[in-house]
């Protein structure tokens, strides 16, 4: 079963808490980090994105970003910017985007669960990427940023969530520039506190990562590494815990993660359009943005019109998890045999464009002459996810996109605690 248990955050003021809360690392460039944290001397972009204290030409992963990342950490402790709660909780983050909000849990995972399978994935991390967060954690000796988990809904869990929103304010209550909604509540009933870390325990048997596969992986590293430095290691360190934001699955939503591709690879339209009705029912459906309704259903943005795909009975496979996901579909009936695009991690002449861009953006990208042909897919669901991640077996690379995205910086968990 899941171990999931309360911690001392480290939290800032309220009348701070917005401008020092930031998106994630990893969903920006420097240039973009230094516009964001303009005017915001407390913005934890001078931690996650120390790089933007420094002049242009700075290598972004060189010691002296790292040690400007530990003192400025040091610096809002002291000007008490960040300031440790005295009792160990959990906290509640909910997160409203387009009128529906969802509810999520902030407690420390387990890093042993991740090599037990309690923690379950759904993608192939890269070494590199895991080293990088690794640095950054090694130095700052915390967890500033949290991992996106969700887990099977349980009502019990639920209750307590909805009396704790129901009977007190939340602690700090926002709307960023995207237009989404940011509301925190403590847990502050030890009674609640109990019950919910029980519940964990009885209740959640597994947990699955949603989106930060490369940060809970350096988390779980990291607890071996200091593991094997400490001779008196107990288990009950910090470092054995990470945080992490845990959602019901009923709650969530997954976006749709679509596909441009800059060439037709030596086709013509027609010649297009002829290769790929062997495994499609084609539509013309004109020059308005058609959307695609359901499972196997494409749309397809080529020459000023859009094209509805219908997949064909045998072009996928609805008992297997993997061979069931459109993206999966897209690959092997389009990508590999008609475009010569066999690895999506190192080919050129595709790129990924989140559904949360809307597919204007596909139309945008292909009727700039620098891609030839855009596909929008029809989400993959939540259920499918949980699927894959239950039977052991890895998503094709960008399939799921979700938002809005965690802010970092409402609460951090120091592993020196």
């Amino acid at each position: 079963m899941a171990t999931i248990k309360p911690f001392k955050g480290f939290r800032p003021p309220k009348d701070i808490a917005k401008d020092l809360s930031a998106l994630p690392y990893d969903v920006m460039n420097t240039q973009e980090a230094a516009e964001m944290a303009k005017g915001k001397e407390y913005s934890l972009l001078h931690i996650t994105r120390a790089e933007i204290d420094f002049p242009e030409e700075i290598d972004s992963h060189s010691e002296k970003v790292y040690k400007k990342a530990v003192e400025n950490y040091q610096k809002f402790k002291e000007n008490n910017w960040l300031k440790q709660d005295e009792k160990p909780h959990y906290y509640i983050y909910a997160q409203t985007m387009d009128g529906r909000t969802q509810y999520g849990i902030v407690g420390t995972a387990a890093a042993q669960d991740y090599f037990d399978g309690i923690i379950k994935k759904h993608e192939l991390t890269r070494p590199d990427k895991e080293e990088d967060r690794m640095v950054l954690t090694r130095y700052l000796n915390a967890n500033i940023e949290p991992v996106f988990f969700s887990y099977k809904a349980v009502p019990e869990i639920d209750a307590i969530v909805e009396k704790v929103v129901k009977n007190n304010e939340p602690v700090y209550d926002f709307t960023t520039e995207d237009g989404f909604g940011h509301h925190f509540w403590v847990v502050e009933s030890e009674e609640d506190n109990a019950a919910l870390e029980k519940l964990f325990e009885e209740k959640v048997p597994y947990t699955y990562v949603a989106d930060g596969h490369h940060r809970t992986a350096a988390a779980a590293r990291i607890m071996q590494e200091k593991k094997a430095q400490n001779p008196n290691h107990t288990g009950n360190e910090a470092y054995n815990y990470f945080m992490a934001v845990h959602f019901p699955d009923n709650q969530l939503k997954i976006i749709d993660y679509n596909r441009v591709v800059k060439d037709l690879n030596g086709l013509s339209k027609e010649e297009f359009l002829k290769k790929l009705s062997a495994g499609f029912e084609i539509k013309k459906m004109g020059p308005e943005i058609y959307k695609p309704g359901k499972l196997h259903e494409f749309s397809m943005y080529l020459d000023g019109d859009w094209y509805k795909l219908t997949a064909k009975p045998g072009t996928y496979d609805d008992n297997d998890p993997i061979d069931q996901l459109d993206v999966s579909v897209l690959s092997k009936q389009i990508l590999e045999p008609l475009l010569d695009i066999k690895d999506l991690r190192t080919s050129k002449r595709i790129d990924f464009v989140g559904g949360i861009r809307g597919l204007s953006a596909l139309k945008e990208k292909v009727d700039s002459g620098d891609y030839a042909v855009a596909f929008a897919l029809y989400p993959v669901s939540m259920k499918q996810l949980i699927n894959i991640a239950d039977t052991g077996n890895i998503m094709p690379p960008k399939t799921t996109w979700f938002e809005p995205k965690l802010r970092s910086g409402l609460v951090i968990h120091d592993l020196s605690e």
